[in-house]
C-alpha cells in the first residue's frame, strides 16, 4: 500500500466533514496528480492537518492536509514516517538522573528517560498539581502569595495557568510526539492535526499528574517542595562534573546527570548560575502588558457578520499581530480566546500578569500580551538610570542578569503604582496613566505608534476602550546558559541547561521537545 500527503483539500465552514472531505479529496487529486489510472481508489485517509482559511469572510472554509492509502503508485509526495523511536539504555548508572523542575521540559525529559529505563528523580520547587492550584487561588482571591507554589512554580510549569497552546514555530519531529503524549494523558485527539492546537488550563491540571504517574509507574520519582539551591561540581583532569544537587532543607542528591529545567522564572538559579562561572549570555526579551476586547469585537474582526453562525463550529476567534517601527518590535503573543488576565507573580510586593483560558474558551472577554522588544541598548539606558524605573530594582547585578533586574524591576515598579494591585487603563488613557509608569518611557511610546497599523489589520483592535493591565514581564527568559549544542551539556560535563528557561525554548510544545532531546543525549550514553 502506497501513501501519499495531500495538501488544500477546502470544504465550506458548514459543511460536514464526514460527508464533504472524500469528494473534495477526489477533486483535490484529479488537480495535483494528473489523470488518474484506471479503477483508481483510495483505501483510506486520515487528517494530517486543520486549519481555517477566512481571509474571504463571505467564503470561509476548512483546509485540510490529508495523508491517503492507494495501491496506485502516484506522482505524489510521500506521507511522512512520524513514528517515535524510543532509545533503551543496556546499562542502568547506580546514580539516577536528576531532573531540576516538572514544567513540560522537565516532564517529557523525565517520560523518555523513564521510559528508556533510567528511572530519574523529579525535583520540582513548587508543590503538587492539586495543592498547587489551591494555593493560586487563595493568591487570586485573598492576595496572599506563596513564592515557592504559584503560577510560576509548581507540578506543569508556566505553562499550566495559561491557555495551554501547543503552537510552534520549531520543525522537529519530535513534536508529534509531545502532541501523542498529551492525547495519551487524556488531550483530545484534534490536537494532533488542529492548525493552533491548544489544551486549556482546566484539561492540563488533569493531563499533567496522569503524566507523571506515567513516570513513577516506569520507577521514576517525584520529589514536590524540593527547591534545588546548589548545583554540586567537581573540577576533574578532563574538566568540572557535576557530582550531584542539594536542597534548601540540606538534602543531598548524587548523580552524574542533572537536567535543568527550571523555568523562565528561576532567576535564583540564574544568579548561581552566574556566580559558578558558567557561560551565559543576555537573550532578547519584550515588555508590555495585557490588551482585552470583547470576544465578539474579534470574531466580527475575523468572521465577518455570521460570526455567531461560526463560532460554534470553528471556535472563537484568535489573532497574531506583529509591525516594526524604527527597528522596534511590537506584537502580540499567547493570545487567549474566551479568556481571562490572570496575576502571575511568583516574588512578594510584584505585580506580573498572563492570559488563562479554558479548553472551552467560552468566556466574553479576548485578551493578548502587547509587547515591545527589549534591546541590548534598552538595558544599558536602564542600568546606567537614564530610564525611569531604575531605582525601584535590584541593586549592582552582573552584566548578564540585567535583563533580569530589569524585568524585576518593573514588576515592583507596577506593583507600587498599582497599590498591591495590577495598574489597569483604557487605550484611550494609557500615556497618563499608572500602567505607563510602570513601563520603560518607550514602551508606551511604541504601542501609540504600532495601534493605527494593528486596528486596520483587525478592526477594533484600536478601540479607544480597549483594556490594559500591567505589566507582562515573563514572555520568555531573559539569558541563555550556554550549551555545546552536539552533547547538549554545559562547560560543567553531566550538566544540561535544558527549555524555556534556559534560552532554547519558548512555549510548552518546544519546552516538551527540549527535554526529549536532552533524555535521547543521556540515553545514548547508556545504551552500548
Amino acid at each position: 500500500m502506497n501513501r501519499y500527503r495531500i495538501n488544500e483539500v477546502k470544504i465550506g465552514i458548514f459543511e460536514d466533514p464526514a460527508q464533504a472531505l472524500e469528494p473534495a479529496l477526489y477533486r483535490r487529486l484529479k488537480k495535483t496528480a494528473g489523470r488518474l489510472p484506471s479503477g483508481f481508489r483510495v483505501s483510506s485517509f486520515t487528517v494530517a492537518r486543520e486549519s481555517v482559511d477566512a481571509r474571504k469572510k463571505d467564503m470561509i472554509r476548512r483546509v485540510y492536509t490529508l495523508d491517503i492509502e492507494t495501491p496506485s503508485v502516484l506522482p505524489l509526495k510521500e506521507s511522512p514516517d512520524l513514528t517515535y523511536h524510543q532509545i533503551m539504555a543496556s546499562q542502568i548508572p547506580a546514580e539516577r538522573p536528576v531532573v531540576v523542575g516538572a514544567g513540560p521540559c522537565g516532564l517529557f525529559c523525565a517520560l523518555i528517560l523513564a521510559r528508556g529505563g533510567l528511572r530519574p528523580l523529579v525535583l520540582e520547587r513548587g508543590r503538587a498539581m492539586e495543592e498547587r492550584v489551591i494555593d493560586v487561588e487563595r493568591y487570586w482571591k485573598e492576595g496572599v502569595l506563596d513564592e515557592s507554589s504559584n503560577v510560576q512554580f509548581g507540578e506543569g510549569g508556566a505553562g499550566t495557568f495559561s491557555d495551554g497552546k501547543l503552537t510552534t514555530g520549531i520543525r522537529d519531529p519530535r513534536v508529534r510526539k509531545v502532541l501523542e503524549e498529551f492525547v495519551t494523558a487524556g488531550a483530545d485527539p484534534s490536537i494532533l492535526y488542529k492548525q493552533r492546537p491548544h489544551l486549556g488550563t482546566d484539561r492540563l491540571r488533569q493531563i499533567i499528574p496522569t503524566i507523571r504517574r506515567e513516570i513513577e509507574t516506569l520507577g521514576g520519582e517525584f520529589r514536590f517542595e524540593a527547591h534545588v539551591t546548589e548545583l554540586c561540581i567537581k573540577e576533574k583532569e578532563g574538566g568540572p562534573v557535576i557530582t550531584g544537587v542539594r536542597t534548601a532543607d540540606g538534602s543531598s542528591y548524587p548523580t552524574s546527570s542533572v537536567i535543568l529545567a527550571v523555568g523562565h522564572s528561576a532567576r535564583d538559579i540564574f544568579a548561581q548560575a552566574a556566580m559558578m562561572g558558567l557561560p551565559m549570555e543576555m537573550k532578547p526579551f519584550s515588555i508590555g502588558v495585557r490588551i482585552e476586547h470583547p470576544q465578539a469585537v474579534i470574531n466580527q474582526a475575523m468572521y465577518g457578520g455570521r460570526w455567531a453562525e461560526i463560532v460554534p463550529v470553528i471556535g472563537p476567534a484568535d489573532y497574531k499581530m506583529a509591525v516594526h517601527k524604527d527597528g522596534k518590535g511590537i506584537y502580540t503573543f499567547c493570545m487567549c480566546p474566551g479568556g481571562e488576565v490572570v496575576m502571575s507573580a511568583s516574588e512578594r510586593e510584584t505585580i506580573v500578569t498572563n492570559g488563562m483560558s479554558y479548553s472551552d474558551r467560552g468566556g466574553q472577554f479576548a485578551n493578548s500580551a502587547l509587547l515591545v522588544d527589549v534591546k541590548p541598548a534598552d538595558l544599558a539606558a536602564w542600568a546606567k538610570g537614564e530610564m525611569p524605573g531604575r531605582n525601584a530594582g535590584a541593586g549592582t547585578v552582573p552584566e548578564v542578569l540585567t535583563g533580569a533586574a530589569f524585568q524585576q524591576c518593573y514588576e515592583k515598579l507596577a506593583y507600587q503604582n498599582g497599590q498591591g494591585k495590577a495598574p489597569k487603563t483604557i487605550l484611550a488613557e494609557l500615556s497618563d496613566s499608572a500602567v505607563a509608569r510602570s513601563l520603560p518611557s518607550y514602551v508606551p511610546y511604541y504601542m501609540d505608534k504600532a495601534m493605527p497599523v494593528f486596528g486596520s489589520r483587525l478592526a477594533g483592535f484600536d478601540a479607544p476602550d480597549a483594556v490594559l493591565t500591567g505589566v507582562e514581564t515573563r514572555s520568555s527568559s531573559p539569558v541563555r546558559i550556554l550549551r555545546d549544542e552536539e552533547t547538549l551539556q554545559s562547560t560543567v560535563n553531566g550538566l544540561y541547561p535544558a527549555g524555556e528557561g534556559a534560552g532554547y525554548a519558548g512555549g510548552i510544545t518546544s519546552a516538551a521537545v527540549d527535554g526529549i532531546r536532552i533524555a535521547e543525549e543521556i540515553l545514548r550514553n547508556y545504551a552500548h
